[in-house]
């Protein structure tokens, strides 16, 4: 209830600039915050058509579902959330996971995440999270998804830089 007002006192402070802000609950420790739009001055200029909000809700429950996998150190699950191609690409979820915990080890279990509006990008999406890893390290992660041919939203491929922009946590 406490974090509910607080989530309500940043919105009517941000009300100009933020369209609706939504206490989530968290798969990590932190609760975190989701900007789900902006101003819709800047939804009109934005450069990316704006997704579906209920492709948007997949989308992101994609991400999130296999950022849990990976935090319950389930390889296979995690693995399962890639496309058909990218799962061609390693193989199996031991060489998946393994590539994982060598390159973005933010990702397998953050502090906190903060989840930005998806965006159509071409034939795809861009899902960005901002991760703040243990050490309080923020990181913002770039997934890219595609439809299948199923209709289930699958991740092609994800990037990970140092966030040194402080946009949201």
């Amino acid at each position: 209830m406490r974090l509910a007002r607080t989530a309500a006192a940043i919105a009517s402070v941000l009300a100009p600039a933020v369209l609706a802000l939504t206490v989530l609950p968290s798969f990590a420790q932190a609760a975190r915050l989701q900007v789900v739009s902006s101003a819709p001055m800047r939804i009109a200029q934005a450069p990316h058509p704006v997704l579906p909000a209920s492709d948007a809700q997949a989308v992101r429950a994609t991400v999130e579902a296999q950022l849990a996998a990976m935090a319950a150190d389930d390889s296979e699950r995690a693995f399962g959330y890639a496309s058909p191609a990218l799962r061609r690409q390693f193989g199996d979820a031991q060489r998946f996971m393994a590539l994982v915990r060598q390159a973005y080890p933010m990702v397998i279990r953050p502090a906190a995440a903060v989840f930005f509006v998806p965006l159509v990008d071409g034939a795809g999406v861009l899902q960005q999270v901002q991760l703040r890893d243990a050490d309080g390290q923020l990181w913002l992660a770039s997934y890219r998804l595609a439809r299948q041919p199923d209709g289930i939203w699958r991740i092609e491929g994800c990037s990970v830089v140092a966030d040194t922009a402080r946009r949201s946590t």
